[in-house]
């Protein structure tokens, strides 16, 4: 069975060869009427759909400009010829771009050589490529080889034509029968249907296939990590991207001349603040004394002298602490569950599993009565929501945590693999800033995760706009 508008194409066109314009014209139907109806013949037989596609080649602005002109080589032998061959003279009357660029081809076509800052003809030569210019501009054609050049040259470019042809192979014996395509409520309330003929459809047909729109799927793992800290009780926190030094290091009890504080790993702004409220609540003085004589901590510090020049500085933060421990400043009476999702920045070199800006998972509680046990246990559980049942825990070292550890997650076919770091805060931490409870915390690359569930080698793919992995890729593995 024909569909009406495969009857009224076949009618309209008979047996032969039309290009879509061509056949739009004979018709009066509009292109996509006229593809559709081609397809649908094509399927049974009757009609054949060809598409070819035709480069139309033209000179760019700098094409046009030496075509009028001359090509920059063409002029320096030109030079070459009135007797000027130093190579300063030269650049001075052509300018440097087009000098070097005439040059670089003469001595790749073997037409010059460079001796003692000039520059001596050696052999004619032929500019095919001025001839090759000129044909382009007339629709000719041009040597394979010479389009080439003046492509990488860009002095020509192209645009893709795509032509449509329909071809009518046979022209079967029809009788146009009107028939219902679609059943309506209203078609068959009025009863209109007695008496007519239903569209036939093809049920083994392999539909086309749809992709919906969907969330990214690492934005979906950090969701899924939300939704777990907010299910166990926890309050989500925000906060500046750029911190002054002393929020992101030094309220963190992290000596000024650590490591971490290099140009390598953090990115330094040229601005600095006055800290007045931290002034005014007497953290500066406090956190002083704690880095250069323990303070009242039973610590030593670290010794030497303190420098509040250093601690002003504004840095884009290396972590989300710098926002919690901000937050427990503020608010230090327990109970305090809190936790910050958001990006952080380092000098790192980019590879497949660094780079320079990622997502951290950071999360406190300060309570009580809790302690290590308390930490490993909260840690395990999250681990153990997001789909990981193996998790274990290695002695680490942190500026601002004692104990510290490291948790890792088995993984099949990779072992154990290392996710982040956590500890009990230090009351070189704590206690300069009015806080007088333990604190539980811990930091968690949310990039490693994600690579982990979603099967990944390399991190740089979560931010690529790749359509065809991403709708490829399967549901998060759980």
């Amino acid at each position: 069975m024909l569909s009406p508008v495969e009857v009224e194409l076949i009618k309209a066109l008979g047996k032969g060869k039309y290009h879509l314009e061509e056949a739009v014209e004979k018709t009066g139907m509009k292109k996509d009427t006229i593809l559709k109806a081609s397809y649908l013949l094509q399927e049974k037989g009757f009609a054949e759909v060809i598409t070819e596609l035709k480069k139309k080649y033209y000179l760019t602005d700098e094409g046009r400009e030496y075509l009028e002109k001359g090509l920059p080589e063409e002029r320096l032998v030109i030079l070459l010829k009135k007797g000027i061959d130093e190579i300063t003279e030269l650049q001075k009357l052509m300018g440097k771009r087009e000098f070097g660029i005439a040059l670089g081809w003469l001595k790749k076509k073997g037409v010059v050589k460079v001796e003692n800052g000039k520059i001596k003809l050696v052999k004619e030569v032929i500019f095919e490529e001025k001839d090759a210019l000129k044909k382009i501009a007339e629709g000719e054609v041009v040597d394979e080889k010479i389009l080439k050049n003046l492509l990488r040259r860009k002095l020509v470019d192209y645009e893709e034509i795509k032509n449509i042809y329909v071809i009518i192979k046979d022209v079967p014996k029809i009788e146009l029968r009107e028939y219902i395509s679609d059943l309506t409520p209203e078609i068959i309330k009025s009863g209109e249907w007695r008496g007519k003929e239903f569209l036939k459809y093809d049920i083994t047909i392999p539909s086309k296939e749809i992709f919906t729109a969907k969330i990214h799927p690492y934005e979906r793992i950090i969701r899924e990590c939300r939704k777990i800290f907010l299910e166990m009780g926890f309050t989500e926190i925000k906060g500046n991207y750029v911190q002054p030094a002393f929020w992101n290091f030094d309220a963190l009890f992290q000596p000024q001349d650590h490591p971490a504080r290099d140009m390598q790993d953090t990115f330094y702004l040229d601005y600095y603040v006055d800290l007045k409220e931290e002034k005014k609540r007497g953290y500066i003085e406090r956190v002083k004394d704690t880095h250069e004589n323990g303070w009242i901590t039973g610590s030593t510090g670290w010794g030497g002298k303190w420098d509040l020049n250093k601690a002003k500085q504004l840095v884009l933060r290396t972590h989300t602490t710098a926002i919690t421990i901000h937050y427990l400043a503020n608010n230090p009476d327990p109970p305090v569950k809190a936790f910050c999702i958001d990006r952080v920045y380092r000098r790192e070199t980019i590879d497949a599993t660094h780079l320079p800006e990622f997502d951290q998972l950071e999360g406190v509680v300060m309570d009580k009565n809790v302690g290590f046990r308390h930490l490993l246990g909260l840690l395990k559980e999250f681990f153990a929501k997001m789909g990981f049942e193996d998790v274990r825990f290695r002695p680490g070292y942190f500026p601002y945590t004692e104990p510290s550890v490291e948790p890792e997650v088995y993984v099949e076919d990779l072992g154990w693999i290392e996710l982040g770091g956590a500890g009990i805060f230090r009351k070189e931490v704590t206690e300069p800033l009015g806080i007088k409870d333990k604190v539980l915390a811990w930091g968690l690359g949310i990039g490693r995760l994600a690579m982990l569930r979603l099967g990944m080698k390399d991190l740089r793919r979560l931010y690529l706009p790749d359509l065809g992995w991403l709708r490829e890729l399967p549901a998060i593995k759980r």
